[in-house]
């Protein structure tokens, strides 16, 4: 599903990223990738979804390879990978159905479909009953639940999550993880980059720890840190 092989990245300035990485990831897993500030967790994310090229190395994403992939053609890649980001990036002046609806428009489906996945999406995050409000009419979890249904409204098989609770209170934060649960049990990919310790340690999945642009660490139900154990007593 995903693959990296011996990929480095160099920026311009000559600070090195990404050191190496080589790593596999199959359909339906949902894995976390963690690591401090600057130690190349961000890079390694855009990589995949061509915010950033490697300098060396290749990516491959449903067997097509995104570092051969020309610029022309990126957003049509985009397509078929959903991207949830930390600040929503939403449309300010489309209400929620009309942010949602706005990837399915984009590639021209019929007026049938946008309305039966859009209001399929809305259901599934829990905003149904809110798909005429604006998104200054919401609260940031809310707002958040509306870019992760328009990120997934066109079924990709890959979802990748750059720190989605990060602007969120912890309560708020356990609702959106929730939403990626059920995302991911009906068998996406889901990749996400965090910083949140009580998520990782408590909802169990694939841990990717990285470190000055190398992997430290690959583990199948890991912790965030070496030396960390879930709170016995959480009851989440």
């Amino acid at each position: 599903m995903i693959e990296m092989i011996d990929v480095w990245k160099t920026y311009p300035n000559g600070v090195m990223a990404l050191n190496g990485i080589d790593i596999h990831i199959d359909k339906g897993e949902f894995v976390y990738v963690v690591g401090s500030s600057g130690a190349g967790k961000s890079t390694f994310i855009k990589c995949m979804y061509r915010q950033e090229k490697p300098t060396k190395g290749n990516i491959i994403i449903n067997g097509k390879s995104l570092t051969k992939v020309k610029e022309r053609n990126i957003p049509y890649l985009r397509r078929q990978i959903g991207i949830v980001f930390q600040d929503f990036k939403l449309l300010p002046k489309l209400t929620v159905y009309e942010n949602v609806a706005f990837a399915l428009e984009v590639i021209e489906e019929s007026p049938k479909v946008i309305r039966k996945q859009v209001m399929e999406t809305l259901e599934l995050v829990g905003l149904k009953n809110k798909a005429r409000f604006l998104p200054d009419e919401l609260s940031g979890g809310e707002q958040q639940r509306v870019s992760i249904a328009r990120s997934i409204v066109n079924r990709p098989h890959v979802v990748i999550a750059d720190e989605p609770t990060g602007n969120l209170d912890p309560e708020t934060a356990w609702g959106i993880m929730e939403v990626f649960e059920e995302i991911s049990n009906r068998g996406t990919t889901v990749v996400m980059a965090t910083h949140n310790k009580e998520i990782v340690n408590t909802i169990k999945r694939r841990v990717i720890a990285i470190e000055g642009g190398r992997i430290v660490r690959d583990e199948k139900r890991g912790v965030y840190g070496y030396d960390e154990t879930p709170d016995p007593l959480s009851t989440h």
